[in-house]
């Protein structure tokens, strides 16, 4: 009877991941697997996990699985699976939310330039409040290592002002680093 009870137990990383979650307004309990979040991606073809494979395994606390998953840091979060959830789930969240705890834990093992491209992104935001195009591929090349293969291309986005050699200044940056520092 014991060898059941301790199979029945939910592992505390199950737990953990469906409250974060939730705080996260992405109830994924509420999923039915109706398909339509994976039909409606417009870069499911890329993926390994169709979108509606990762909120079952969220349910299942398959935490692991879903970061060395090529699909939770190739999702473009361009939002169409969560406006197609007959539930309200916000499946670009949910992906949001396993990259961060995938970096917090140090368990990115794949797709090395889309998680370096991610911490620029995310870097220029928090530093300016708005991206900052030259700073974050800056970022992006000083983090891959790739200093010059683009340079042609950044020179010429550069000359029709494209891009902008310093950041423009917007009100809040306080209070988005503040975003940031509670996480």
């Amino acid at each position: 009877m014991k060898q059941i009870a301790e199979r029945l137990t939910i592992p505390k990383t199950r737990e953990d991941l469906l409250e974060e979650l939730r705080e996260a307004d992405a109830d994924v309990t509420a999923c039915f697997q109706c398909g339509r979040c994976s039909a409606g991606c417009p870069v499911a073809e890329f993926f390994d996990l169709k979108p509606m494979e990762v909120v079952r395994l969220c349910c299942y606390g398959e935490e692991n699985l879903l970061t060395e998953s090529r699909t939770v840091w190739l999702c473009a979060s361009c939002e169409t699976c969560t406006t197609r959830c007959p539930n309200g789930i916000d499946i670009a969240r949910v992906m949001d939310v396993l990259r961060s705890r995938a970096l917090r834990k140090g368990q990115v093992r794949i797709e090395p330039k889309v998680v370096a491209f991610h911490k620029s992104f995310l870097g220029s935001i928090r530093n300016h409040g708005r991206v900052f195009e030259m700073g974050m591929l800056t970022g992006y090349m000083l983090r891959t290592g790739d200093l010059f293969s683009r340079m042609g291309l950044g020179l010429e986005m550069f000359k029709r002002g494209k891009i902008k050699f310093l950041p423009e200044r917007i009100k809040g940056t306080g209070e988005i680093r503040s975003m940031f520092r509670r996480k």
